[in-house]
């Protein structure tokens, strides 16, 4: 069935001019974009590992968990003094997916609410846009580790 069957002729109309003066957006240039910054986040990410295991004898795997809380925390401190809400304007997805996406979107909830105080406007609502990252993290880490846990006791890992 025809959508703009059961349209008037006005709306028809309109729906038109809409689609004459809609901006088309630049998919292709907003892909290198985010490729490249995302890139970009992930070089830095590696150099601080590198860092943590040079200057501080970790391993690789142990140099895993500071690495990602420097990140977070370069974020955070990026995203308070505006830097990165402009490297998101830049190079969107590419900045959003990486875990300095996760303290971008924090940080950013807590700034926005801290004229609210700091118990109901910075802790109630820091965790708001976070909170289901946490939860579907944790959650689906809990299915990978029960898969997991099943296949060792039948003897297929």
């Amino acid at each position: 069935m025809n959508k703009n069957a059961n349209k008037t002729p006005e709306q028809q109309q309109y729906e038109q001019l809409e689609q004459k003066h809609e901006l088309k957006r630049p998919v292709l240039k907003n892909c290198i974009r985010a490729f490249w910054v995302g890139g970009l986040i992930c070089i830095i990410g590696q150099a601080i590992t590198y860092f943590y295991i040079y200057f501080f004898n970790f391993t690789e795997q142990t140099a895993g968990n500071p690495t990602v809380a420097t990140m977070i925390f370069i974020s955070m401190l990026l995203t308070g003094f505006g830097v990165y809400d402009r490297l998101g304007q830049f190079g969107g997805a590419g900045s959003a997916v990486p875990v300095t996406g996760f303290g971008n979107a924090v940080i950013s909830a807590a700034i926005e609410h801290r004229t609210e105080g700091f118990v109901l406007g910075v802790g109630g609502n820091m965790f708001k846009l976070a909170g289901s990252v946490i939860l579907f993290g944790v959650f689906s880490a809990f299915v990978v580790a029960l898969i997991k846990t099943l296949l060792i006791m039948w003897g297929v890992i």
